[in-house]
């Protein structure tokens, strides 16, 4: 019985590794995308006010479009 046991919790211990590993790598891939210039972009301008974007001529619904409008057709 203590060998099962001892399987048990190196199987377990495995899990977390490899848990770790995917979390590590998707912690990694958001960092990349938080510091896109076009996601900071869009971060920037979903802070102002809707006057200010009205001012710039923009709507709060357009915000993704305009800054992503070179990239992709939206």
């Amino acid at each position: 019985m203590a060998y099962a046991a001892d399987i048990n919790t190196a199987s377990a211990s495995h899990a977390g590794e490899r848990r770790g590993i995917f979390t590590r790598i998707f912690d990694g891939l958001v960092a990349i995308a938080e510091n896109n210039h076009r996601v900071r972009r869009v971060q920037y301008l979903s802070r102002l006010s809707d006057a200010e974007l009205e001012a710039r001529g923009l709507k709060r619904d357009d915000i993704a479009r305009h800054v992503f409008s070179d990239v992709f057709y939206v």
